[in-house]
């Protein structure tokens, strides 16, 4: 259902702090001309925890609008608050969203079997779940055993391994049917290499054709050519990680004239000597 490569969209802020949706819709339409198959607005990379609920129904509203079918729209609407995932879940399907990024909830650290009542309880609203492994934020990993159990469900279709282990991806393929998807640039071609069926790119957002090719060259089955891009991308990959995430790639942004470098608190511009090495960066990849 959801292979291929997909952009976590930043969310584009004007100098005073507020959304900038006309950059937004600039930012859909480059995704789409560089060749994504889908776009992920208001994850991680979206700000999504600084969005009032206003704000956060409206870029996935935006998003869809102006995307017009021509790539699929999974949007951020998970939190850490069953009810709230539930009610902007609820909301967010009203505009057409083909999918739902379902973040481990974060803070509370609920059990494995919390995870599995809020998972569900979610995925009863009918819109195709996608789990969202990434405890390095969330202080709390989807077991394996809990993956298998949520792939039961007719509606929990996908998993966005962020966990970065190539191996929890060959666990999965092994014990369920339920798709994978690379929640790191850097692993996407390991990951797919056992099972995954693409990524959810934080680097796509200032290089969409460069991991569209790598992800499609994957599953074309021209694997010496994947693995050559993936070489040739590892720098960049890392390079959009040299601090908290979107902190590096909305900088990277800026610095290509895509967006304003502005953030919300308590995210805060990126150092000067990361800033130099990130347009280093650009450079040697011809995006400066």
């Amino acid at each position: 259902m959801f292979e291929g490569a997909y952009t976590a969209l930043v969310t584009p802020f004007t100098a005073n702090g507020d959304v900038d949706f006309e950059k937004l819709k600039a930012l859909v339409e480059r995704q789409i001309d560089g060749g994504v198959d889908g776009l992920v607005p208001v994850g991680t990379t979206g700000e999504s925890p600084t969005l009032n609920v206003e704000e956060h129904l409206q870029v996935i509203r935006t998003t869809v609008e102006t995307a017009k079918g021509r790539a699929l729209v999974i949007a951020g609407t998970g939190a850490n608050s069953t009810s709230e995932a539930i009610e902007i879940t609820k909301a967010a399907a009203e505009f057409g969203i083909d999918g739902t990024l379902q973040v481990t909830p974060y803070y509370n650290k609920p059990n494995q079997e919390g995870l599995i009542r809020h998972f569900s309880a979610v995925a009863e609203i009918g819109v195709p779940v996608v789990l969202y492994n990434v405890p390095g934020r969330s202080a709390r990993e989807i077991a394996i055993d809990t993956v298998v159990e949520l792939s039961k469900h007719p509606n929990i279709v996908a998993l966005k391994e962020a966990g970065g282990s190539v191996d929890r991806v060959s666990q999965v393929k092994r014990r369920c049917e339920i798709e994978v998807l690379s929640g790191d640039d850097a692993l996407t071609f390991p990951m797919m290499a056992v099972g995954a069926v693409g990524v959810i790119s934080v680097a796509s957002n200032v290089a969409p054709k460069l991991v569209a090719n790598l992800v499609h060259a994957v599953l074309a089955g021209q694997w010496l050519d994947a693995a050559e891009l993936h070489q040739n991308c590892h720098r960049l990959f890392c390079d959009m990680f040299l601090d908290t995430n979107p902190i590096p790639v909305k900088a990277a942004m800026a610095m290509m004239g895509l967006i304003e470098e502005v953030y919300r608190l308590p995210l805060c511009p990126l150092q000067a000597g990361l800033k130099d090495k990130l347009a280093d960066c650009l450079r040697a990849y011809d995006l400066l």
